[in-house]
């Protein structure tokens, strides 16, 4: 399948996809098609989330199954990928956790 025709294929199954906060968009690089994942209308700078899709997914007879699963999939890591802070933050001090939270009791 040629570069532009990969482009397509994926630019007419995003079509299928509708979000009110997220906007999907492909793009040709390097043999491969990107699905590039924004946030609209955002107050807040947040990067571009860019998912690959390699040649051997656009091929296979169950494409579009293959692509909503990455697609669920990428959408799970850029929203992961938007916090700011976590617990694991190790830059964040931890204070002590008030006495009977945390515990059930004995």
């Amino acid at each position: 399948m040629s570069d532009s025709n990969s482009l397509q294929k994926v630019l007419e199954h995003l079509r299928l996809y509708d979000h009110p906060l997220l906007a999907f968009s492909a793009r040709e690089n390097n043999g491969a098609v990107e699905i590039l994942i924004d946030l609209e209308n955002s107050t807040v700078p947040v990067h571009t989330y860019v998912l690959t899709i390699h040649p051997r997914d656009l091929d296979h007879p169950q494409f579009a199954w293959h692509l909503q699963r990455q697609l669920y999939d990428g959408l799970h890591d850029y929203f992961i990928e938007m916090f700011t802070r976590t617990p694991q933050d190790r830059a964040v001090s931890r204070s002590p956790m008030p006495a009977g939270e945390g515990s059930q009791g004995s």
